[in-house]
């Protein structure tokens, strides 16, 4: 009898801890779906909504590098930097070889003007030959190096970014954003009315175009350009805005 009682407990408590775990496989795959809806969100723009389903997802598992990746780089476009930042770190202590989380730490840095710190981590990135796309954390590195007013440094590595991969729009607008930068607008032209017959539906080299015809105070062709841009660019993102602004102020010429 006495065996019997203690099979039965033991029974109760193995049905007791069966139980608890598949609730707590049940829940971990809720927060799975959870942050893809979150991820889905992010893709189409919906920052907010992102953010609340991701933040959601991660009261179940907070310590999920890709979850923390991606709640960093909603953060990211909604300028919440210092957040993005130690979102992006907590990826890494999850996963220290989560090279994709060390290239948006880097640009993390780059937002916050950490420039040593993006510096490490571009290079990190740029040189780790698994890295599927080189070309982003050169390019990367590029525009550190133009924020501090280091053309020459920035344009070496957005070159580099361009033999890897030769229409990288970062990289060309990053060229584009020297020549208009130095005044050097006859070479901005040529290499912006190039790099647009290869690849006509680049609302940022419109951008690019249109402010060099205003340097030029060339303003009728600057207003198509930045018309083109309004059509080529998204309803709601900065350039479509900053393309109505403009042209709103070019009417009068």
């Amino acid at each position: 009898m006495k065996n019997l009682c203690c099979l039965f407990l033991a029974l109760l408590l193995f049905a007791s801890c069966a139980s608890k775990s598949m609730d707590s496989q049940k829940k971990k795959e809720i927060a799975v779906a959870t942050q893809r809806l979150g991820e889905e969100y992010y893709n189409s723009g919906q920052y907010t909504a992102a953010l609340k389903t991701l933040l959601k997802a991660q009261k179940t598992i907070p310590d999920d590098p890709y979850l923390n990746n991606s709640i960093g780089l909603v953060y990211l476009v909604k300028k919440r930097y210092k957040l993005a930042e130690e979102s992006f770190k907590t990826a890494l202590t999850n996963k220290p070889d989560y090279i994709h989380a060390k290239n948006n730490l880097g640009a993390a840095y780059l937002k916050q003007k950490k420039w040593d710190l993006a510096i490490e981590c571009f290079k990190e990135v740029s040189e780790n030959i698994l890295y599927a796309t080189p070309e982003m954390p050169l390019s990367n590195l590029g525009w550190v190096y133009f924020h501090q007013d280091m053309y020459k440094q920035a344009k070496s590595y957005f070159k580099q970014a361009l033999d890897i991969k030769p229409d990288f729009l970062v990289a060309l607008h990053g060229i584009a954003s020297i020549y208009i930068k130095m005044e050097h607008y006859s070479q901005a032209l040529r290499f912006l009315h190039y790099n647009l017959m290869q690849k006509p539906g680049a609302a940022i080299l419109h951008s690019d175009l249109a402010k060099t015809y205003e340097a030029l105070k060339k303003y009728g062709q600057a207003k198509k350009s930045w018309e083109l841009v309004v059509k080529l660019a998204p309803p709601t993102s900065p350039l479509s805005r900053e393309a109505k602004e403009r042209i709103v102020q070019l009417t009068d010429f």
